[in-house]
């Protein structure tokens, strides 16, 4: 397939995602980069989102609950190009009724070329980086070449 380079802007859409027994995880670590945050669009799935925005007083755009599509609703969002990292504290040990959705997200967001952080220190670094908070230039699938080659 085809690559082409997108930009993303200076201000990110920042997805949130964790398992029920990360949650208290992912709220902690949110609340520790609080201002690291704010300036960002965040996105989450279910009650992630609403705890985020509770516990936090952050704005934070809402999905369904992973388990009832909203992994999937995540997932087609950065198909088109509205996510730009996604951070995703999920539980290696804990079997989940909705794993195929789980290796879905990941896999697209690897596809389309998002960071991705899946634990504490992975989120750390990331939220560290000087390239959350600048422009930056992907390499993304090109699909618009692949549908002109297939007509």
């Amino acid at each position: 397939m085809q690559k082409k380079t997108v930009t993303a802007n200076a201000r990110k859409h920042i997805a949130l995602v964790a398992h029920d027994n990360m949650k208290s995880d992912l709220i902690a670590w949110a609340n520790t980069h609080k201002e690291k945050l704010i300036p960002h669009q965040l996105v989450a799935t279910g009650t992630t989102g609403n705890l985020l925005k509770q516990t936090l007083n952050v704005d934070v755009t809402p999905l369904i609950s992973g388990p009832l599509g909203g992994d999937q609703q995540l997932g087609a969002l950065i198909t088109e190009g509205k996510v730009d990292v996604l951070i995703f504290f999920w539980d290696p040990f804990e079997p989940m009724p909705h794993d195929p959705d789980i290796k879905a997200l990941l896999r697209v967001a690897a596809v389309w070329n998002i960071p991705i952080a899946c634990s504490l220190a992975s989120a750390d670094f990331l939220i560290s980086s000087p390239l959350l908070s600048s422009e930056y230039n992907r390499t993304i699938p090109d699909y618009d070449a692949y549908l002109s080659a297939r007509l």
